[in-house]
């Protein structure tokens, strides 16, 4: 083994500590010098890679910071962050849940605390959930070790897992315990709006939904993403490619995009968080159209699986959002319309 210098320890150490600490006050650049720094005192250092990883993802750089992940874990193959990391980014944004729950899987052999178990599990339901697979992910669910845990955001993620698979009892205290803390996340606001809308409590999903828009505004943007003007411009490139189906029913669509939805339709029951809001939509193509789609930059940054494509996801992001609202426009349309005007078409045909 060669001996290394005095004080190499230190001073890798004390890069790491101070990317960490540029990552905590949003300096990205700053973050990555001192990684960098790191690298150069000692290229397979697993915490350099993993801290290099993790100011890739903040940027956007999806594939990078997978592969540096993947370099902290080949280097030090019980390296639990790294991989509880790699594994969320496979989840989401770019759901390969199968290969998430193969890293996972490898995660849970190196786990030792109760805490460790359950932050593993509950990402591993996750990607469960998202296969389609609810059995199994209720199955790992009830497996996790009892709590209390150490780190209180356990409360909310195994909430929210509960939520997802409909076991709204055991939900319910979690999520009203993560939501009432000091300083509670907007995410556990949000989750606890879907609660209460599940048990029918409109008005405390209302009010849980208005706190989730008001810390959904009020936080920093991702590095990545773009001015409200360029977001604009790169929405209207990507309706201009919508499947042709989809474009002539919108033609004459009044598209403004804007950065959340307004309280007042937060207030009346609309998602805070919904991507797109549709009013007015035309029955058929063939129907003037007077149809106005409000496009939420926030929320559809949320679901961009890779910033550096922004356009690409976007036009896949906006042609299922339009086609799911389309459809349940013409579904009210046609339950409006009433047994009388479907008789009528019939006797016209």
């Amino acid at each position: 083994m060669n001996e290394q210098p005095d004080g190499f320890m230190d001073r890798l150490t004390a890069h790491l500590d101070r990317g960490w600490e540029l990552v905590g006050r949003g300096d990205l650049n700053g973050a990555m010098a001192s990684a960098e720094q790191t690298l150069q005192l000692d290229d397979a250092s697993p915490d350099a890679h993993n801290l290099i990883g993790y100011i890739h993802a903040a940027n956007g750089n999806v594939e990078m910071a997978l592969d540096h992940y993947r370099q902290a874990i080949e280097f030090d193959e019980y390296y639990l962050e790294a991989m509880l990391n790699a594994a969320e980014l496979l989840i989401h944004p770019l759901a390969e849940f199968a290969e998430a729950i193969r890293v996972l899987d490898q995660a849970l052999e190196c786990c030792q605390s109760a805490d460790e178990i359950a932050d593993a599990s509950v990402l591993k339901v996750d990607a469960l959930i998202q296969l389609g697979d609810r059995a199994a992910a209720a199955e790992l669910l009830e497996s996790l070790p009892e709590g209390p845990y150490d780190n209180v955001q356990l409360d909310f993620l195994i909430g929210r897992a509960r939520l997802e698979l409909g076991q709204t009892d055991k939900a319910a205290p979690l999520l009203e315990r993560a939501a009432t803390r000091v300083g509670a996340p907007a995410d556990a606001h949000y989750y606890l709006g879907l609660l209460r809308e599940s048990q029918e409590r409109r008005s405390d999903a209302a009010l849980a939904f208005l706190k989730t828009r008001h810390l959904d505004a009020q936080a920093p943007r991702s590095p990545w993403a773009p001015s409200p003007e360029r977001f604009e411009k790169v929405v209207q490139l990507a309706l201009r490619e919508l499947p042709d189906e989809l474009g002539k029913r919108l033609e004459g669509t009044l598209f403004m995009v804007t950065d959340l939805p307004g309280l007042e339709v937060v207030a009346e029951g609309v998602d805070p968080r919904a991507p797109l809001l549709v009013d007015d939509v035309p029955k058929s193509e063939d129907t003037e159209a007077h149809t106005r789609v409000f496009a939420y930059q926030r929320n559809l940054e949320r679901l961009v699986r890779h910033p550096l494509e922004l356009k690409e996801d976007l036009i896949e992001i906006l042609s299922k959002e339009l086609a799911e609202q389309l459809k349940k426009s013409d579904q009210k349309s046609s339950s409006e319309e009433g047994p009388e005007a479907s008789a009528a078409d019939a006797a016209e045909s």
